[in-house]
């Protein structure tokens, strides 16, 4: 449990220029299991931080819970958003040269070697304690600026890369734009959801397709 503590404070220190692929080296180092934990950690760490934040700045839950409920738009605009953000990111991964994605093999090493339920279950968990903290907490009571810019600050691993910064930045906005336009986080949850779940399905397949042309030149 020491070794995985010391692995994890190592994938958290604040990173630039070439520490990104630093970043990526470290994360490879560490075990299935112990990268679940770590990611796993890491939300439930931002699910406590909405709830103390929310002991403060709610004057009732009411207030909270009203921002939860069904509705055509879930699916309309909600499911829609996350497509087309999808689409657009597979289009791009497809035209521009590969080092415009290359976050230093992070993303490879989250969603290689899991199952479609493994992938699935960790973009909910992550798509909902994000949208909590960002959207139902910050943005409620401090705007989408705010909200927007912490989303992106805490994505540390793209900091050195100004494409992908760019990009989390312009998806953040995104999202609180659809947020601003429903009062609804469920609609921004699942937003969230199909462009974790469908971009992890994704990074899967590809690595498995690089993992078999490797295979077959060997």
């Amino acid at each position: 449990m020491v070794n995985l503590g010391k692995k994890i404070r190592k994938t958290i220190i604040g990173i630039s220029g070439n520490d990104m692929k630093k970043q990526g080296d470290i994360i490879k180092q560490l075990t299935k299991k112990e990268l679940t934990f770590h990611l796993y950690f890491t939300q439930i760490l931002l699910l406590t931080i909405s709830f103390v934040l929310g002991i403060f700045l709610y004057d009732e839950w009411t207030e909270f819970w009203g921002q939860f409920y069904f509705s055509q738009e879930i699916l309309t605009i909600g499911m829609t958003s996350g497509l087309l953000v999808v689409l657009l990111d597979i289009f791009l991964m497809r035209i521009l040269p590969v080092k415009y994605y290359d976050d230093g093999g992070v993303n490879e090493q989250i969603f290689t070697n899991r199952n479609t339920l493994e992938i699935a279950l960790l973009a909910l968990i992550i798509s909902v304690s994000e949208e909590i903290l960002f959207r139902g907490v910050i943005q409620f009571h401090f705007g989408i600026i705010l909200s927007s810019l912490i989303f992106a600050i805490i994505h540390i691993r793209y900091w050195a890369h100004w494409f992908l910064m760019i990009n989390v930045i312009i998806l953040s906005f995104w999202i609180g734009c659809v947020y601003e336009y429903t009062n609804n986080i469920v609609v921004t949850i699942v937003m969230h959801f199909v462009i974790d779940f469908l971009l992890g399905l994704y990074m899967r397949s590809k690595a498995g397709q690089v993992s078999k042309e490797g295979m077959s030149h060997e």
